[in-house]
């Protein structure tokens, strides 16, 4: 029986890809920044879908920790799942250097960091599964997105090299771009209905891609075709709009 790690696990993508993995037999390990969050989430997956189910935890911008925090994962997992991530309203951010520097670390260079670790081992065993969580918010720069977007922008560029790094040592990388998605990150947001997913949408695409091994994907088909007219738009349009 296969081993998913879920870092990220107390989020609401997080909880619910875990209970799609183990309903399909797969063990789970929990990773978050308060492992006492996981207990309820271990025993619900545990009794509800019989599988090994354990709690880590795991810190984002404690880079100095996450190699141990790897080495002590028993056993190694077969899929790492990175979710986590850091979005504050962006006034704030561009006024405050904390916020900012908070998004880029968490969002950027935290994954990095373990993603490196995990990546390394993967490509030693010559096998393994690699999945990250950007957004289509990384597609195209815009105001309203200033520096989540730019820190969103650097993660699918690194899980582009990361997927073409370790291809020819048999480790798939995945980029998912979820959209608008319905969780507690997002609840005070006015989100149209059309263009929202749910956290169990998003998990059974993610597990759906995942057996196919897709590159990258878009949870709701046609957000692709969106950003792609977004990107289109011409620089001397796109900077008098107000997106």
């Amino acid at each position: 029986m296969e081993t998913v790690l879920i870092l990220g696990a107390t989020s609401d993508i997080g909880i619910a890809i875990a209970k799609k993995f183990a309903a399909q037999k797969y063990n789970i390990q929990l990773a978050a920044r308060k492992a006492e969050q996981l207990v309820a989430i271990k025993s619900d997956i545990e009794i509800r879908y019989n599988v090994e189910c354990t709690a880590h935890e795991f810190d984002a911008i404690h880079y100095h920790t996450h190699t141990s925090f790897f080495e002590n994962l028993n056993p190694k997992p077969d899929i790492t799942i990175s979710i986590f991530g850091a979005m504050y309203e962006e006034d704030n951010a561009f006024d405050e250097w904390d916020l900012t520097q908070m998004m880029i670390n968490v969002n950027y260079t935290g994954v990095v960091s373990i993603l490196n670790i995990a990546a390394k081992f993967y490509t030693g065993r010559k096998k393994g599964t690699i999945i990250g969580i950007s957004s289509v918010a990384g597609d195209r720069g815009r105001a309203s997105k200033l520096i989540y977007g730019s820190s969103k922008a650097a993660l699918s560029a690194y899980l582009d090299g990361l997927r073409n790094k370790c291809f020819k040592d048999n480790v798939h990388v995945m980029t998912v771009k979820p959209g608008f998605v319905y969780t507690r990150m997002t609840e005070n947001l006015p989100l149209p209905k059309a263009l929202t997913s749910t956290p169990d949408e998003v998990a059974d695409i993610i597990y759906s891609a995942f057996k196919s091994k897709k590159n990258t994907i878009y949870i709701k088909w046609f957000w692709r075709y969106i950003m792609l007219i977004i990107k289109n738009i011409p620089e001397f349009q796109f900077k008098k709009m107000k997106l």
